[in-house]
């Protein structure tokens, strides 16, 4: 009897647990999915010069379009951030964060690096 009376009392605590939280879950659960976008549009606002910088020298394409460059991929992963936790226009921004996951591929040649393919193979054949 003293097991059952156990396993009830978790099975309590966990269901007030669950009352409790159960409005909060949803939102927490979509701050994780979109936490990376967040992170790295946070980041290019406090790195603004450094990414200008580094678009710059690698594409050779001047100041200007370098800081339009960099402006255009913080204000895409911040608003697609915003609208994916306000629940409005999800499908959209969802589809706009992966234009802007294809457009950092191509822009930091992050698809030609071997390096950091490899690494990716690799963590991607763990998972498996």
């Amino acid at each position: 009897m003293g097991q059952n009376d156990l396993m009830g009392t978790a099975e309590d605590v966990a269901d007030q647990f669950l009352r409790v939280t159960k409005q909060y879950l949803p939102h927490v659960a979509r701050l994780c999915l979109i936490s990376t976008f967040l992170e790295d549009g946070i980041r290019m606002w406090f790195q603004w010069s450094e990414q200008r910088d580094y678009i710059d020298a690698t594409w050779n394409c001047g100041y200007i379009l370098a800081s339009i460059f960099v402006f255009l991929n913080l204000l895409g992963q911040l608003t697609g951030c915003i609208l994916v936790l306000s629940r409005n226009f999800v499908q959209y921004a969802c589809f706009g964060l992966f234009g802007i996951i294809a457009l950092q591929t191509i822009a930091y040649s992050i698809l030609w690096d071997l390096k950091f393919l490899m690494r990716f193979f690799r963590t991607s054949w763990a998972q498996l």
